[in-house]
């Protein structure tokens, strides 16, 4: 089974707005901490990969540990993520669309394909 099919935003928003309210953190969950804690986490998902070779990365998260290690520093951005949007009433879904719509033109598949420069 593959949650990621049958699982919504919707409902990762709710999971974790529930979480939230359980805890009463919503005083400590505005926009200024949740960005820091977004990118914090961040930090803390490159560390897991910091002096590798993109070679080694690799090899590391072909590791059990490792990639569970990664999956949940990852959970964490993305939780903050979805909190961040719940504290600010954003719809991530028109917010991603909407983002890659711009850079379908901004990034034209035939001009970027299999490489990247600036525009």
């Amino acid at each position: 089974m593959n949650p990621d099919a049958h699982t919504t935003v919707a409902a990762l928003r709710q999971a974790v707005a529930a979480f939230v309210d359980a805890r009463d953190w919503q005083p400590f969950h505005g926009a200024k901490n949740l960005s820091m804690s977004i990118a914090i986490e961040a930090a803390e998902l490159m560390e897991r990969f910091q002096w590798l070779t993109t070679e080694e990365a690799q090899v590391a998260v072909e590791d059990p540990a490792e990639q569970a290690a990664v999956a949940d520093e990852l959970a964490d951005i993305l939780i903050y993520c979805l909190s961040l949007s719940n504290a600010l009433d954003l719809d991530i879904s028109s917010a991603i669309l909407g983002k890659l719509h711009t850079n379908e033109h901004r990034y034209p598949a035939n001009e970027f394909r299999g490489r990247f420069r600036r525009p």
